[in-house]
């Protein structure tokens, strides 16, 4: 009787490993040509490829350089996402603006319609709604403004700062599901909101100006 027990949770055991998710990495290949496997690009001008930006080295850091203004793309769209990155600054370079787009709609342009799990420099864990995109956070950290370039945005801003210094990595875990995303920044709680728009994008990494480094970009669950 106690070794049909004993197999029995055994077998169990197994069944609860092999069923439960395993991260999946999303940057994982360069091609010949410069493009990112599974990825394209757009970048401000037209006329940039993926790799005169984009660089993945051999130890799996991706270097984005921060110009011309663009940004890498998933070819599969997403709508709800379970998800994680690590992103530095360089280690001898200037902290500066980078961000995680989602949900991301309608043409590609500087910038499209999405939410943004914004990664600047002092800024990690804010999220903008960007052209007119709707989401919904506390009224003491929440705002709304039209802007002339990049429609109705709105902002809500992170409870607490979590960011290291530059030449550190970061950690980003996001969960966006339905109308509610929930982000961590090093482990730690850093925002959230509710009313998200509900609709399927790409997971887009932007170019904003400055060179940012990234790692570890996987889906949780799929």
């Amino acid at each position: 009787m106690r070794t049909i027990a004993l197999s029995a949770l055994l077998v169990f055991a197994s069944v609860s490993q092999a069923a439960e998710p395993q991260p999946r990495e999303l940057i994982t290949k360069q091609l010949p040509g410069g493009e990112i496997e599974g990825w394209k690009s757009f970048h401000a001008g037209g006329s940039t490829k993926t790799g005169d930006v984009w660089k993945l080295q051999a130890d799996g850091i991706l270097i984005c350089k921060g110009t011309p203004l663009g940004y890498l793309y998933t070819e599969k769209n997403y709508k709800d996402v379970s998800m994680e990155l690590e992103w530095r600054w360089p280690p001898e370079g200037k902290p500066g603006n980078g961000g995680l787009l989602l949900r991301v709609a309608g043409e590609h342009k500087i910038w499209p319609k999405s939410l943004e799990v914004q990664l600047n420099n002092g800024q990690a864990g804010d999220f903008w709604g960007l052209g007119g995109y709707t989401l919904a956070g506390p009224a003491d950290r929440m705002e709304s403004m039209d802007h002339k370039e990049f429609g109705k945005l709105t902002h809500v801003k992170f409870a607490k700062k979590l960011e290291r210094p530059a030449g550190q990595w970061n950690q980003c875990k996001v969960q966006l599901k339905g109308g509610s995303i929930r982000v961590e920044i090093n482990g730690e709680p850093a925002n959230a909101a509710n009313d998200c728009e509900v609709l399927a994008g790409p997971i887009v990494l932007t170019s904003e100006g400055s060179e940012i480094q990234f790692r570890h970009v996987r889906l949780l669950s799929e």
